[in-house]
C-alpha cells in the first residue's frame, strides 16, 4: 500500500467530518435528491465519456492508486550493470538463460531481442512504442477521474440551479424554501467534494504511478542498448545512475 495515498485520505476524511461535527452535525449534510444529482448524474455522464470497458475497470484504476507496482530502480540498475559484466566477458548469448528468469516483463523483453540479434535501432523503437502506449493507456486512466472531478462539479452547480428554481417557484409556501435551498447548496457540496478528495487527487496520483514506470521503462531502453553496443559497465552504471536523485547515486564498483 502506498501510506501517502492512504494517510492522506484518511485525513481529508477526518477533517472534513469533524468540521461538520463541530459544526451542526453530520446529518444536516445529508441530502439524497442531491446525491442523486450529483454522484448519479456524474456517474451517468462518465458512461457517456467513455468506454463501458474502461468503466468496468474502475476499481482496478482505484486499486493502482491506493496499491502501486513498486519499482526498485537502484536495484534494477544493479541488475542490468551485471548483465553488462556478464555480457561484455562472456558474450551477448551467455545472457540466454538470464532472459528467462527475468522477472520484470520489459526487461526481459528487451534483453530477448538483444540475444535474438535485433538491430539496436529496432530494439529502441518497439521498447518506446511499448513504452509510449503504456503510458497512454494510464492518462486515460487517469482522464476518468480528471472527468469525474469536473463533471461532479458542473452537476453540482446544475443541482444548484435546481434547488433555486424550485425555491423561487414556491416562494408563497415557506415551508418548501428550506429543502429547496438545501439542495441548491448542498448539491455544489458534494460536487466540490468529489472533485477535491476523489476526483482530481486520483487523477494526479495515477499520472504520478505511470511517470514512475515510464522512468522505469525509460532506464530498461538505454540499459538494453548499452549492453548490446558493448558499453563498459562502468559507463553504463554512471549513464543509468543519472536517472536517480544525486542522494540515491551509489556505484556498485566503489
Amino acid at each position: 500500500m502506498d501510506l501517502g495515498t492512504i494517510i492522506g485520505l484518511f485525513l481529508v476524511t477526518i477533517l472534513l467530518v469533524g468540521a461538520m461535527v463541530m459544526g451542526v452535525g453530520v446529518q444536516v449534510y445529508i441530502d439524497f435528491p442531491s446525491l442523486l444529482i450529483t454522484v448519479g448524474g456524474s456517474i451517468s455522464a462518465l458512461l457517456i465519456s467513455f468506454k463501458l470497458e474502461n468503466m468496468k475497470n474502475i476499481f482496478k484504476y482505484l486499486g493502482i492508486a491506493f496499491k502501486p507496482h513498486q519499482y526498485n530502480i537502484p536495484a534494477l540498475i544493479k541488475t542490468i550493470v551485471e548483465y553488462a559484466i556478464k555480457a561484455r566477458r562472456d558474450g551477448i548469448l551467455s545472457l540466454e538463460q538470464n532472459v528467462n528468469q527475468e522477472e520484470n516483463d520489459f526487461l526481459r523483453k528487451g534483453l530477448s531481442m538483444a540475444v535474438d540479434g535485433s538491430e539496436p535501432d529496432s530494439i529502441r523503437e518497439l521498447l518506446e512504442i511499448d513504452m509510449e502506449q503504456s503510458l497512454n493507456r494510464h492518462n486515460s486512466n487517469a482522464d476518468i477521474f480528471e472527468t469525474w472531478a469536473a463533471l461532479a462539479g458542473a452537476y453540482g452547480m446544475l443541482g444548484t440551479l435546481i434547488g433555486l428554481v424550485a425555491m423561487l417557484v414556491n416562494m408563497s409556501d415557506p415551508s418548501s424554501i428550506g429543502p429547496a435551498m438545501a439542495v441548491a447548496l448542498i448539491t455544489t457540496l458534494y460536487g466540490s467534494l468529489i472533485g477535491n478528495t476523489v476526483g482530481t487527487p486520483i487523477a494526479n496520483i495515477l499520472k504520478v504511478r505511470a511517470q514512475d514506470e515510464a522512468l522505469m521503462k525509460l532506464l530498461v531502453i538505454e540499459g538494453i542498448i548499452s549492453i548490446q553496443a558493448g558499453d563498459n559497465p562502468r559507463v553504463l552504471e554512471t549513464k543509468l545512475l543519472s536517472f536517480l536523485p544525486p542522494n540515491q547515486r551509489f556505484s556498485q564498483f566503489d
